[in-house]
């Protein structure tokens, strides 16, 4: 891939920080050696054994937490702290309980002292494209666990950022509503083409959203394995029981158990 296609890149990427319940001071080294890409408009995932530095690599792209050595470019430039070219989908919510839906969507955009009309409008765009718009006038206690995301994911794409960053936003969903809210995702990212690179624990979550999925290695996190999802789209869940889907998932599980078998090796040894 040429330099010019990509959005993202991290090369030779490390990263590392002291944790703060460790009176020792002992480094944690969360990353190392990182290098991959994510192209422009590609719905990038990414799964690995847990403590592998998924999350931490995102809060690194988000500016949260700097990287010790190599480079993380977003549109070639290095990243020096948070921005607005960036907008992260948590696992909670974190709606404001005093703020209704269209209270909420807004919020991100004042902070960028967006045009009251625009504002508005953009807000009712996007509330309608998560599927909210008769919920507008709705505060999140009224509110479902899935309609909740639905807020908090058009308030990340109200702020009409370059990058969509989300870490495991359907972990606290039940399996019925995690498994509705994948389609409505892959149907609003195909309206939005926004670039989104997404961390998961579930590798058919992954194989389901991805155009590619990076498989990270224990700890400290490097790429073991990319493997692009030659899937069609669009895609609907039925997709889940093809001898395809099946075969990437059983693929990247083997992966991912090879690099715990080989953590618990080194932690007995």
């Amino acid at each position: 891939m040429s330099e010019g296609t990509a959005k993202l890149v991290a090369r030779d990427m490390g990263l590392a920080y002291f944790r703060p319940d460790r009176k020792d001071r002992q480094v944690t080294v969360a990353v190392k050696h990182l290098n991959m890409e994510v192209r422009e408009g590609e719905f990038v995932c990414i799964v690995g054994p847990s403590g592998c530095g998924k999350s931490t690599f995102l809060n690194a792209i988000t500016g949260l937490l700097p990287i010790n050595a190599g480079e993380l470019l977003l549109n070639g430039r290095p990243i020096k702290g948070p921005g607005p070219d960036r907008a992260q989908v948590f696992q909670a919510p974190y709606l404001l309980p005093w703020r209704n839906v269209l209270g909420n969507v807004m919020y991100g955009m004042e902070s960028q002292r967006v045009a009251k009309a625009e504002m508005k409008e953009r807000a009712d765009y996007y509330i309608n494209l998560v599927g909210l718009s008769n919920f507008a006038q709705h505060y999140p206690h009224e509110l479902s666990g899935g309609m909740q995301q639905r807020v908090n994911l058009a308030r990340a794409l109200a702020i009409n950022a370059d990058l969509l960053l989300l870490d495991e936003p359907f972990a606290a969903l039940d399996a019925q509503t995690r498994e509705f809210m994948q389609e409505e995702l892959l149907r609003i990212w195909r309206a939005t083409k926004k670039t989104a690179l997404f961390v998961t624990h579930q590798i058919n979550e992954a194989v389901y959203l991805a155009d590619r999925v990076v498989v990270f290695s224990g700890r400290p996190g490097r790429v073991r394995e990319e493997i692009p999802i030659r899937l069609e789209r669009p895609r609907d869940l039925r997709l889940k029981r093809s001898s395809e889907f099946l075969d990437y998932e059983e693929h990247i599980w083997g992966l991912i158990e090879n690099e715990v078998r080989q953590g618990s090796q080194s932690v007995v040894a």
